[in-house]
């Protein structure tokens, strides 16, 4: 799909959107961000992941909205829901895959026999809505029950690479320096930030230049201006950076089968910082640990 919504292009393809732009961005945030302040309710162990990308598909129609993955290259879920070890577009509904703490099988393409969560299960769930044309993308962390201290401190970390990326967006910066703040932290930390995937412009489309990634050197790549929408969405592991996707040709794991976080947000550059599209209502970007 093209954006052919007006607006100039940078020579790397990057959409300059006009000021007028935020206010429908912040509208599609806001419902995003929204639906996830509710997920706390709905996640718990012995709950299916299914019944909760069901809950956020009505949560999505009776807001109006539509879902953009629903559809999207053939996927049918309004989230996803990616447990443990799964890196990233796990399927809802589909049994999660067994990881390395769960000795029944060794094989990653064996699945528990159901696709019910399990206490201390953490898990990021991954919602993009479609309001008045404009997409808002995010997605955060979830703990059905009570995480184990090393899944804590993964969750913990991952969070903040996130909002060290953020920092490092402004105009005159550049994408190099978003993905050095990212992974300099990350490491710093003893963890390993995942190469096989990145973030991605966003507005009126799902999809579009640039890729953000979420490692780098400072002071390369294309330089930020104001105006350009993007999502910055690092993936983090206890282990080795390396993923694998399933037979279903969805679903990423960790090879070494680690655990693995992740936390997303939509923001926009303005003319002397940024904007967080996906900023909860509710205060509840980060799980609260009771």
């Amino acid at each position: 799909m093209d954006d052919k919504h007006d607006g100039r292009v940078t020579r790397e393809g990057i959409r300059l959107h006009e000021r007028g732009d935020f206010a429908g961005m912040h509208a599609a945030g806001r419902l995003a961000a929204s639906i996830l302040d509710e997920g706390a309710e709905f996640v718990f162990p012995g709950q299916p992941t299914g019944e909760i990308d069901r809950i956020i598909t009505e949560k999505v129609e009776a807001a109006g909205a539509g879902s953009a993955t629903i559809g999207y290259r053939g996927y049918q879920h309004a989230s996803c829901i990616s447990v443990n070890h799964v890196v990233c577009h796990g399927i809802p509904g589909a049994g999660i895959p067994m990881g390395k703490d769960e000795t029944i099988s060794r094989n990653l393409e064996k699945r528990r026999p159901d696709d019910r969560l399990l206490d201390g299960d953490i898990l990021n769930i991954d919602v993009t809505v479609i309001v008045d044309g404009w997409f808002g993308d995010s997605s955060r962390m979830f703990v059905a029950g009570k995480p184990r201290p090393q899944a804590e401190r993964l969750i913990q970390v991952t969070h903040d690479a996130l909002m060290r990326g953020i920092e490092a967006v402004r105009p005159g910066n550049t994408f190099g320096d978003i993905g050095h703040a990212i992974q300099t932290y990350a490491e710093g930390q003893r963890m390993s930030v995942v190469r096989d995937f990145c973030g991605h412009g966003l507005g009126r489309v799902f999809h579009a230049p640039p890729n953000v990634l979420h490692y780098g050197r400072a002071g390369h790549g294309p330089r930020l201006e104001e105006g350009m929408f993007f999502t910055i969405e690092p993936m983090l592991n206890l282990g080795r950076p390396e993923t694998k996707v399933l037979s279903d040709d969805w679903t990423a794991v960790t090879r070494d089968k680690s655990l693995s976080a992740q936390f997303e947000h939509s923001v926009g550059v303005t003319s002397d910082g940024c904007d967080i599209f996906t900023l909860s209502p509710a205060g509840r970007f980060h799980p609260t640990w009771g």
